[in-house]
């Protein structure tokens, strides 16, 4: 086993990760950073994001901050907190113009300006692209510029298994060293978790196979809440059969959606924003398409609706959206130039995660969280596309900014009691050892099933009670799992057993925060609580660890301009 000292710890290696890393690094080259990533750097899922990052760039041409601001809040279903969404979207142009200015290749106006296209929810084009990989293409320019700096280390396929919190303060974290066959202790006057979101605790999802919740688990077990986890969204345009994200791009370029009989539907569910109307709205609308027999049979039960592009034509496709092109021809042998490309709504985002405030500091003084891990509220029950790449940016840098500050204010020597190290090292090598009955592959696919038929676009009180007892009768054949490979060097069993103990935790989390939200508003749609309670519920859902589940109280929501009304599109 090796110890090792740092000032600041990253684990995640994302766009927040990487953006934090960049911001500590430029203002202060003496500080030790590490980075610490379960893939290697460059594959973490924010190179999957494809349609744009939102920011007021022309305010000369009718946009503003407050433009932008009051579509977050209505897209939220009025539960974000209104003074985080004006902090950010005052941030998010000095970060489009920084990455500008350190080189990403923006796609441009003929005039020479910053492109922007048309999203969801948004009544302003101001979705900056470039071309359908902008993520790609921000990771890349984030790693690119963090190659100018010496002062910090980077840890790839390394998998954190535990958080050290003593008296009240991260003090370290004990990790599992994949390519080398070893542990690790990390030791960190401060630590930012920038891990993602939860998706793969649901089968049919957007989500790379390594997005599984671990930082969410990881600070929940360590005492820190988790907030909002019941607000899943489901992307309208999964990729049939495979879930693969079909960017809303397509949408904000003019593609239509239709059903079988060849209506576009949108009409009916909302006419004047048609395909561009938030998330939440489109998935019910093209569930409902489906449910009541107007949709395509697919394979699996994985029925669908169709994404024209046709009409759009071969030029602007290709153009554009190259990217989708490529993806539909390599996986389903299709060509949108000439077809519609089978989508559904598949799930995409976290919006709850873990307790932060504006600044991304969780209870935990020296813990912070940026990006989809985290929940400062700005997202509420419904995230518009666009804000997530922008939220990764954006609170990169704030937390890069708040964690210097601490190391560079606080007097603070992080100490870890040689029992606790020893403690994590034995449950590892237990974990290892285990030799009972249950497959965690099966395991694994049933929480995922269970996630996908209860806990889905539309819920109930009797589907989120089964789903409820399902994960905690998974949790406890969890304890007589078979690790088959007992090997130090890549061992994938003991990954995806870890990975599973993780998914439990969070799927946990949001089917009780899901059951016990009586009300229907934003991406949580209850069949049996069909309105919006603003009397009972127009508050934040926080969750708290115990040994028998998660523990539900409420926060009420920071309203200080818009008060909620009628939500129509």
């Amino acid at each position: 086993m090796e110890v090792l000292n740092y000032d600041i710890i990253i684990v995640g290696t994302g766009l927040a990760g990487l953006r934090a890393a960049v911001e500590i690094c430029r203002k202060n080259s003496r500080v030790k950073v590490a980075l610490i990533s379960k893939v290697q750097i460059m594959r973490a899922h924010s190179v999957c994001a494809e349609g744009g990052t939102a920011a007021v760039l022309h305010p000369e041409d009718g946009d503003s901050f407050e433009l932008h601001a009051w579509d977050t809040i209505k897209g939220a279903d009025f539960l974000a907190d209104q003074d985080v969404v004006m902090h950010f979207v005052k941030i998010c142009p000095e970060e489009m113009y920084l990455l500008d200015h350190w080189g990403i290749p923006w796609s441009r106006k003929e005039d020479g300006r910053i492109n922007q296209r048309p999203f969801g929810g948004h009544t302003y084009p101001r979705a900056t692209f470039a071309e359908d990989k902008t993520g790609f293409f921000e990771m890349q320019t984030l790693y690119d510029r963090l190659q100018m700096y010496e002062n910090w280390d980077r840890f790839e396929e390394v998998f954190v298994t535990k958080l050290f919190i003593e008296d009240g303060k991260f003090h370290g974290l004990f990790a599992y060293d994949m390519l080398n066959g070893k542990f690790l202790v990390l030791k960190g006057k401060t630590v930012i978790l920038a891990t993602g979101g939860g998706g793969r605790i649901y089968a049919f999802t957007t989500f790379s196979h390594a997005v599984t919740g671990d930082g969410l688990a990881l600070a929940y077990r360590e005492g820190v809440p988790l907030k909002n986890m019941e607000f899943m969204q489901f992307h309208p345009t999964g990729l049939v059969p495979s879930g693969i994200l079909m960017t809303e791009a397509c949408r904000g370029e003019g593609g239509q959606l239709r059903n079988n009989k060849g209506e576009r539907f949108m009409d009916r569910y909302a006419p004047e924003k048609m395909e561009l109307a938030p998330r939440d709205i489109i998935a019910r609308a093209e569930m409902t398409e489906i449910l009541e027999g107007r949709g395509f049979k697919g394979p699996d039960g994985l029925d669908y609706v169709h994404l024209d592009l046709t009409h759009l034509g071969r030029e602007k496709i290709l153009e554009r959206l190259p990217l989708i092109r490529e993806v539909t021809m390599s996986y389903i042998g299709l060509d949108p130039i000439e077809k519609p490309i089978p989508v559904r709504p598949a799930q995409h985002y976290t919006m709850g995660g873990i307790d932060v405030d504006i600044d991304g500091r969780s209870k935990v003084p020296n813990l912070f969280a940026a990006g989809e891990v985290a929940c400062n509220t700005l997202h509420g029950a419904n995230r518009l596309g666009t804000n997530s790449t922008a939220e990764c940016i954006v609170w990169g840098r704030i937390t890069g900014e708040k964690a210097l500050e601490f190391v560079e204010n606080e007097k603070f020597e992080p100490e870890i009691p040689e029992g606790k190290i020893k403690d994590e090292e034995k449950r590892i090598v237990e974990f290892m050892q285990k030799d009972g009955k249950e497959s965690i592959y099966q395991l694994r696919k049933e929480l995922r099933q269970t996630m996908d038929r209860y806990v889905g676009v539309f819920r109930d009180e009797e589907g989120l009670k089964t789903a409820v007892n399902k994960i905690r009768e998974i949790k406890q054949r969890f304890k007589n799992i078979k690790v088959h490979d007992k090997g130090m060097y890549y061992n994938t069993d003991l990954t995806t057993a870890l990975e599973l103990e993780n998914m439990i935790d969070v799927a946990e989390v949001v089917a009780v925060g899901a059951l016990e939200r009586k009300e229907s508003r934003g991406a949580h749609a209850r069949r049996d609580y069909t309105k919006r309670d603003d009397k009972n519920y127009l508050k934040h859902t926080v969750a708290e660890y115990t040994p028998e589940g998660p523990r539900i109280s409420y926060r009420d929501v920071k309203i200080t301009i818009w008060k909620p009304v009628e939500r129509k599109y």
